[in-house]
């Protein structure tokens, strides 16, 4: 069984957590962003003060890698407009490290999409409907659609998707496109493209906007319902759980975040600054973490439904939404389909 985004095992899994080690690291290089989506993790991006330099950005790459991580995401703000990308995406390339990006591809160029598929970067292309008004009203800017859909045309063009470059389509779940999701799971998997589908965390502008959510029902509904496609039409067979659609997401275990400021957090939905890399080593913050060792410790940690749950040997549920939803990254899922089932019986 591979775990968090597929790449790791289990047996990598334990491990790296027997030996202090990470396996991936997410970094945002700037929090500066031209779209203002309605579910974005990220409150306030009016001012960008106080950001990460090259040169330490640079160094705390280095200093992941020295504590086993393979791979480094890039997050946002949006990487595809920040002014030095090639730059970094040369720097992980030299380090051997595999490069995973998250874009909504408005900076993705004839230029920029041949250096991509040089540095074998793993490109994840936001797409949340295949409806240009939809489209446009989830990501907080007209034209949305047509910048997104003209960068899946021009990654197209540079040989994306192939056996070395990976692509796959972002998609959050919300009510304004629940409905088209089977559809556009089965083109996904018919243009061999990654979907990655996920369930809102809600926190930041999600909380702003109620009108996105979807109810635990409604989900479980649609993720065994992509599970039954996937096994009957592609040869894939995988049980349904939250948060993510045809994955497990474990990486407190073997991953953590550093923010354009340098915050080192569990997490993009564990908002907790366990440190910041100005003031001291990630090695050291993370070792030193409660946060960090309580999460590694999950099954003597967890409280409530998840902790009981069958699945709990091998799930966790979305400790962003038990930390956004209930104050307590420890606490149940409250967005887990499961865990209403489970309390329900609890309570009769």
């Amino acid at each position: 069984m591979q775990i968090y985004n597929l790449e790791f095992t289990e047996q990598e899994i334990r491990e790296a957590v027997a030996a202090d080690r990470l396996l991936s690291m997410e970094i945002e290089f700037s929090r500066i962003c031209n779209f203002r989506c309605s579910y974005c993790y990220v409150p306030d991006r009016s001012e960008c003060l106080n950001e990460l330099s090259r040169e330490e950005i640079k160094d705390v790459i280095l200093q992941a890698k020295a504590l086993g991580a393979r791979k480094i995401i890039i997050l946002g703000g949006e990487p595809s407009i920040y002014p030095h990308l090639v730059e970094m995406l040369r720097f992980l390339g030299r380090e051997g490290l595999e490069i995973e990006m998250f874009t909504n591809g408005s900076g993705i160029n004839t230029d920029l999409a041949a250096v991509l598929a040089e540095e074998k970067v793993r490109v994840v292309l936001k797409l949340n409907s295949r409806d240009e008004a939809t489209q446009d009203r989830l990501a907080g800017k007209k034209g949305a659609f047509q910048i997104i859909n003209t960068a899946l045309a021009t990654l197209r063009q540079a040989g994306y998707p192939a056996a070395d470059q990976f692509l796959a389509i972002s998609t959050v779940i919300c009510r304004q496109n629940i409905a088209e999701l089977p559809a556009l799971w089965q083109w996904l998997r018919e243009e061999n493209i990654e979907p990655y589908f996920e369930v809102i965390t809600p926190q930041a502008n999600a909380l702003d906007n109620i009108w996105l959510s979807v109810d635990s029902g409604e989900l479980k509904e649609l993720f065994t319902g992509l599970s039954a496609m996937d096994r009957e039409r592609f040869g894939r067979d995988w049980e349904p759980q939250p948060p993510l659609v045809g994955n497990k997401c474990m990486r407190h275990q073997v991953s953590c975040v550093v923010t354009a400021t340098g915050d080192v957090t569990p997490c993009v939905g564990v908002t907790i600054a366990l440190d910041n890399i100005r003031n001291n080593k990630l090695a050291h913050i993370l070792k030193h973490s409660e946060v960090i060792n309580n999460l590694k410790n999950y099954r003597n940690m967890i409280k409530g439904v998840c902790r009981t749950c069958e699945k709990a040997e091998e799930c966790y549920g979305c400790r962003g939404a038990a930390y956004q939803m209930t104050g307590d990254y420890l606490a149940s899922d409250p967005t887990c389909w499961r865990n209403k089932t489970e309390g329900e019986k609890a309570e009769g």
